[in-house]
């Protein structure tokens, strides 16, 4: 029966893709987040959202929740229909004007140094155009992915992220970290969202409430003496984006694991507090 559903989905979502194609980015994005805003609390539950929202802003009121879960899904839509054109945003010069960068120095200091860091950043926005722009600025990269539960969506969403995101796409899991420390000792730096629960993470303070949180960035930095670097993007009102690259952080090799990551979630509660709109709140976040 989840096969048949699968396959349904399959057939909706290559359905919409081609129409978006025709349509050009800009009516695919507005129709894509007219369907997503409509039907999109249907299949993630409002509840969890709007608890997500309570927890990390107590003092919201409801039109000010039911404001940033409209918005949400309005950015799901449009991040959805951008996957079609995402080998324009690497390749076309005119897609990519659509995207300036706050700090791109550091990158290339990064890339002089040729010492792997550790990107961390959360699912703002369209994520995916921060490390295509990492690897397009000539920064040896490998991506942590979670593959999509559809088995017949998943191939082609890999082989899009293969070619035009980021090459070296390693899925998440006890393999993949594996393999993700074998690239950083290769010199491959390594770039990661730590915004989801995770099972073999640590129970963290996020927002005032424990939140399990994966240790990646910790064990990394503590076995490596690797720097972080932080990166927030965010979509403006005339539909360009910001990618703002952080300053390196360093840590010491002699801080626990806790205290690593408490202080790496601190990083992204700030992200979040900038632009809540842009941020994913259909994550069971805080579940224990």
């Amino acid at each position: 029966m989840k096969l048949i559903k699968y396959f349904i989905q399959f057939i909706f979502v290559i359905f919409l893709l081609v129409l978006f194609k025709i349509l050009g980015l800009k009516f695919s994005k507005s129709f894509s987040s007219f369907i997503f805003k409509a039907i999109g609390p249907h299949f993630r539950s409002k509840k969890i959202s709007r608890s997500n929202l309570t927890i990390a802003f107590p003092g919201l009121d409801e039109n000010e929740k039911n404001k940033i879960i409209k918005d949400m899904w309005a950015t799901y839509g449009k991040i959805f229909a951008e996957y079609i054109f995402i080998k324009d945003f690497r390749q076309s010069s005119r897609f990519s004007k659509k995207i300036t960068i706050e700090n791109q120095k550091n990158l290339e200091k990064v890339k002089q140094k040729n010492k792997p860091v550790i990107f961390i950043s959360g699912h703002f926005d369209n994520f995916e155009l921060m490390a295509m722009h990492i690897e397009k600025s000539g920064i040896n990269l490998a991506a942590i992915y979670r593959p999509l539960n559809n088995k017949f969506l998943n191939p082609i969403m890999e082989n899009i992220r293969k070619k035009y995101i980021c090459k070296k796409q390693i899925q998440k899991g006890i393999s993949g970290t594996k393999e993700l420390l074998r690239e950083f000792k290769n010199g491959t730096s390594i770039a990661l969202m730590i915004d989801q629960r995770v099972s073999e993470g640590v129970k963290c303070n996020f927002f005032g409430e424990e939140a399990l949180t994966t240790t990646i960035p910790a064990q990394f930095i503590k076995k490596f003496d690797a720097e972080v670097v932080p990166i927030h993007i965010e979509r403006s009102i005339d539909e360009n984006f910001k990618i703002k690259i952080f300053d390196n952080v360093q840590f010491s090799k002699n801080d626990s694991v806790e205290k690593i990551t408490l202080e790496l979630n601190r990083i992204l509660e700030k992200m979040i507090i900038t632009n809540p709109n842009q941020w994913i709140w259909t994550h069971n976040r805080w579940k224990i």
